[in-house]
Formats: C-alpha cells, sequence, structure tokens
C-alpha cells in the first residue's frame, strides 16, 4: 500500500489489479485508515483517469451484495438524486416509468441534514414497509414493476466505510471520488437503466453549473462503461422543489401531483427525469418520451400504479384518496412578510435546515424525526409579496422550534422592489 500511495501521489496511473487490491484490503480491514485517507488525500491532488475511476467504482460495487435484476431483462430503471430540499421526485417518476414498462425496483436512503430521504417519506405512510427480504423485494418489482425499500445493510460496504473516512478526513470534495462513491451503489443495485438528477444551486453539494456538470459527465461516463444505459440532468436547487418540505407533507404533494391537481417545477422536473428511461425503455426520442409521460399522469395510469404499489408493501391507500388522514403536526404557525417587494433570492439549504429545526430532519444518524414536521411555501422566488401576507406555514410537534425555525427561514430570504429574472429550472443535460 505504502508503493500504490506513492505512485498515485506522484501522479503514476494505477492498474485495475493495483485498484482492487486497496479495495478489498481496505473493506478487510488489512490496510488501516491511515493509509487509506494518505490514498484519498493523492487522489484530491492528482485525479483519477476515467478508466481507473471505472475500476475504482466496480471494485466498491463488489465489494458485498450485487441485486440481481437480470430476470427483467432491459426494463431495469434506477433514478437518483444528487440531494436538495423538497425533492420528492422519486414518488412521481417511479410510478410514471412504472405505468408505462418499466421495473423500478430501487433502494433508496433516509436523510441526514438539509436533504431529505426518501425511505423517510415513504415510512410516512401508515403500514408501508421500508425493510424487505430479498424475495419480497423481488416480488413486489415483478408483480407491479415499482418496489422502493431502504438500502441493503451490504450493498457497496467499500463505499459506506469509505465515506466515513473521507468525511473526517477533509477528502470528500474529489470528483472521481463522488462518481465512485454514487455509482458504486447504482452498479450493485442492478439496474441497466440509470437516470441522474444532479442539484445545482444554493440547496445542493454542488453550487456551480460548472461543478455539477462536471459530477455529471464523470457519472454518465462511468455508468456506460459499466454497461449501463446512462442519462443525467442538471436541475436548479436555487430554491426549493415544489412547495413542501418535510416528509408526509412531500408524500401529499407527490400525491396531488399525481392526480393532476399541481403542475409547476416538481411535476416538471419528475416528467422530464422519467421521460430520459421511458425514452430508453422504447427506443424514442426525449420529446415522444415526455409526452408519455405527460400522459401516464393526465389519464391516471401512474396514479393507478402508485397505488398498487403502496399497497403491495403494506401501506394504508385510504391516505392516497384523502390525504387529511395523514397524521398532522399538532402546531402550525403562519410566517408574515415584514416588507412589500419581490422575493429576489430564497436560500434553499436554510430553508432545509428550518424544516430540521422543525423536527423533519436529522442533525445526526441515530436522530428519530418527526414525519408530520416541516413546512408548506405560499410564495417563492419571484413572487411579489405584500407586508403582513403569508409567506410560509410551519408544522411541528414541537412548540418550543418554532421561534428559532422562523428566525432561519427569514434568514434565507432576500427582496427587492424589482421582479427577479426566472431561472431555469433545467440547466443542463447530459446524454
Amino acid at each position: 500500500m505504502y508503493e500504490l500511495i506513492t505512485k498515485k501521489k506522484k501522479g503514476v496511473e494505477l492498474s485495475t489489479e493495483e485498484i482492487k487490491y486497496i479495495v478489498e484490503g481496505f473493506t478487510k480491514g488489512d490496510i488501516p485508515d491511515y493509509q487509506m485517507s494518505a490514498f484519498c488525500m493523492a487522489v484530491i491532488f492528482n485525479g483519477m483517469t476515467d478508466r481507473e475511476t471505472s475500476d475504482l467504482t466496480l471494485a466498491m460495487a463488489e465489494s458485498g451484495d450485487v441485486v440481481d435484476l437480470s430476470c427483467f431483462g432491459d426494463k431495469s430503471c434506477d433514478k437518483h438524486s444528487s440531494g436538495g430540499v423538497g425533492d420528492k421526485t422519486t414518488l412521481i417518476v417511479a410510478p410514471i416509468v412504472a405505468s408505462l414498462g418499466g421495473v423500478v425496483a430501487k433502494m433508496s436512503g433516509r436523510g441526514l441534514g438539509h436533504t431529505g430521504g426518501t425511505v423517510d417519506k415513504l415510512e410516512s405512510i401508515p403500514g408501508y414497509r421500508t425493510e424487505l427480504t430479498p424475495d419480497e423485494f423481488m416480488s413486489v418489482s415483478e408483480k407491479c414493476g415499482l418496489c422502493v425499500c431502504g438500502q441493503s445493510g451490504n450493498l457497496a460496504p467499500a463505499d459506506k466505510k469509505l465515506y466515513a473516512l473521507r468525511d473526517v478526513t477533509a477528502t470528500v470534495d474529489s470528483i472521481p471520488l463522488i462518481v465512485s462513491s454514487i455509482m458504486s451503489k447504482k452498479i450493485a443495485a442492478g439496474s441497466k437503466n440509470i437516470m441522474l438528477d444532479v442539484k445545482c444551486g444554493s440547496g445542493a453539494f454542488m453550487k456551480t453549473p460548472e461543478d455539477a456538470k462536471r459530477l455529471a459527465e464523470g457519472m454518465e461516463e462511468i455508468g456506460k462503461r459499466c454497461g449501463r444505459n446512462t442519462k443525467a440532468l442538471i436541475t436548479n436547487m436555487d430554491v426549493p422543489l415544489g412547495f413542501a418540505v418535510g416528509n408526509s407533507l412531500e408524500v401529499i404533494e407527490a400525491i396531488e401531483v399525481l392526480k393532476g391537481k399541481l403542475c409547476g417545477d416538481i411535476r416538471e422536473v419528475s416528467v422530464c427525469l422519467a421521460a430520459g428511461l421511458v425514452a430508453n425503455l422504447k427506443g424514442i426520442d426525449t420529446e415522444s418520451a415526455k409526452a408519455l409521460c405527460e400522459k401516464a399522469i393526465d389519464d391516471g395510469s401512474a396514479l393507478s400504479k402508485f397505488r398498487q404499489w403502496i399497497a403491495l408493501q403494506g401501506g394504508d391507500v385510504s391516505v392516497i384518496d384523502n390525504t387529511e388522514l395523514f397524521p398532522a403536526a399538532k402546531y402550525a404557525y403562519e410566517i408574515k412578510a415584514d416588507t412589500d417587494g419581490y422575493i429576489s433570492h430564497m436560500n434553499a439549504e436554510k430553508i432545509g435546515l428550518c424544516s430540521c429545526e422543525l423536527g423533519a430532519g436529522r442533525k445526526t444518524k441515530t436522530d428519530i424525526i418527526d414525519l408530520s414536521a416541516g413546512l408548506v411555501l405560499s410564495k417563492k422566488t419571484g413572487d411579489f409579496v405584500k407586508c403582513g401576507e403569508e409567506i410560509a406555514r410551519l408544522y411541528t410537534n414541537k412548540e418550543d422550534s418554532l421561534a428559532k425555525a422562523e428566525e432561519v427561514f427569514m434568514s434565507a430570504l432576500e427582496f427587492s422592489e424589482r421582479k427577479p429574472e426566472a431561472a431555469e429550472l433545467i440547466i443542463d443535460k447530459v446524454e
């Protein structure tokens, strides 16, 4: 390992066998943390070639369980978001794609910090089971073409161990290491078609379009090298997606989209992501696929698929018909504008942190979240507000959290006398 650290420190390209040796040795515990930390820092300074990154991704993917979805042929689909505020797109994209012939057999994670997790959102549906045996996972996928559960404890264990190390050694911000971390889990999860949603802006890990595109291109290249049909969209996360931020509140909003009652940014991004997968499935252009996805919402087939999926995983489907049956938070509090003017900017990360203050997110992995907590925006960037008009409504079971949450929320807003120019929702695409 000393020799391999030295090679990477000098910018020398490592062989496939050498990278496999590093991953296997670190996963087994034969290579100590301090040597792996040195290796990661060498990668930070000298990078990796596409071939090295591909080898690292595959070695990490093969370090534990690998899901075999070959029985579904080329129909298996997965979608990954790099994390955002109010991002409930999986709940909309998955049933659209499944209703059009895809098989979305997906493992998702929990939220940490200001970004939410799909598994937490789904657990706000009474009775929904996120922990399934492998046989149950495959059975649900076969019956309705859609299953979303929590990540296997042994899926890409090398990544889990390496990420924990990078997090405390200032080696997170490396494109090859980020790419291999994300894509190793996607490759291990088994899907043939992968759609990536790379967020960009104040509420995202990637703050600039340039950095977001570098990440998207890196993941798309590795996906193709690993034999997967991979596409990416770079989407705006300078403002929360949709109006709801918080677990059950976001599920309710997703249901409203599937019922055709809500349009705007959340529907547009979801349809564009679904279209990328449907285009692969049917061998058609993206615009034709987009029209099919819109129709799946408008004719109710996506909602019907959502209902079937939730029922098969034990969820109470009565909440789909009547969303008022979701458990409600004890306290609701209006935030009102203290000035006239246009909202010129919303810091999405701070709005996510406001939701955390209310109990909707975790500050540590062991925190228990309040599934009914969160906030619903009444106004967004570009909207005009009058002094005293409601901007947002906060929901919580912790009354003492309201003052701090309001302070965090108001610090996220900027006002101006002039209406700001509308920002692009879909910033770029990589195919």
